[in-house]
């Protein structure tokens, strides 16, 4: 009788090309990448009163005041769009882009003492933060697909329905984007812990040089119209909002900017990752 017991080897090496990112082993521990993403929600909410309500109360407060200051006080206009929806779809845009930063830049960091006592892909984390963001952004549509449709009723929103298809594929865009920076930052935290500390600050720069808080209408011409313009954020974002509220603006020229500098910064970040992950154990 034949001996049908398969043998599995696995070779663990630190000699990879710079711009390896095995997607066939990182695929293999996609069961890890399904843990790892329930933990990150049920960290996000342990120990809270109002657990996952925050997922709706987050962007809804946040929202409020945005509507408050930027479309009550500043009275920046939102291109015909009702104000408190039009922060809402942005505010959703911005979180699920500024989680999937935020989350990375401390992935390595703060995951070090699983790192050290078991062997795993280590993208399997990086990949778990932006699969929570895509799940918290589609939650966080709920509330504003509510909220239009009430809009739609009354005839002051008109969305591009049949464009709806393209959502998953500019998220996904603008999630390799994140995922890109968030690497670059963590792989470089594991030496220079100081850059931890500016994430945060440097985000919340970032959201004011991207059409979050303002339409790109409300920007003339000159240098500040040119930063937005190459900020890889701009453009889908946008162009999401172009989908969903039917206003915004369609930039094909500068879509295509957008990911020529998505994959760049995407590559940048393999190239400092797999540098770093060789003795980022003994650094960090």
């Amino acid at each position: 009788m034949a001996n049908s017991t398969k043998k599995y080897h696995t070779h663990i090496s630190s000699r990879h090309n710079m711009l390896d990112l095995n997607l066939k082993e990182v695929w293999e521990y996609r069961d890890l990448i399904v843990l790892f993403t329930k933990r990150s929600f049920s960290l996000l909410y342990k120990q809270t009163i109002l657990g996952p309500a925050w997922v709706f109360l987050n962007p809804l407060i946040s929202s409020l005041v945005y509507a408050f200051v930027f479309g009550g006080i500043a009275g920046i206009a939102t291109e015909g769009v009702p104000t408190l929806l039009f922060y809402l779809c942005s505010n959703a845009i911005w979180i699920f882009f500024s989680t999937c930063v935020t989350q990375n830049a401390t992935a390595f960091t703060a995951n070090a003492a699983v790192f050290g006592k078991v062997y795993f892909p280590r993208l399997t984390i990086p990949i778990s933060n932006m699969i929570s963001s895509v799940i918290q952004f589609f939650v966080q549509m709920l509330l504003v697909f509510a909220i239009l449709v009430y809009y739609v009723i009354r005839g002051q929103v008109a969305p591009h329905w049949e464009l709806w298809i393209t959502i998953p594929l500019l998220l996904l865009h603008l999630g390799v984007l994140g995922l890109g920076v968030g690497i670059i930052i963590s792989s470089l935290t594991t030496k220079y812990r100081d850059l931890a500390i500016l994430v945060t600050f440097g985000v919340q720069l970032w959201m004011y040089v991207t059409p979050i808080v303002y339409p790109l209408s409300e920007i003339g011409s000159g240098l500040m119209k040119t930063v937005l313009l190459f900020n890889p954020v701009t453009a889908p974002t946008e162009l999401i909002r172009y989908v969903i509220l039917g206003q915004g603006a369609v930039m094909p020229g500068y879509m295509l900017l957008s990911a020529i500098e998505t994959v760049a910064v995407m590559m940048i970040g393999v190239m400092i990752f797999n540098k770093v992950e060789k003795t980022f154990m003994d650094t960090v």
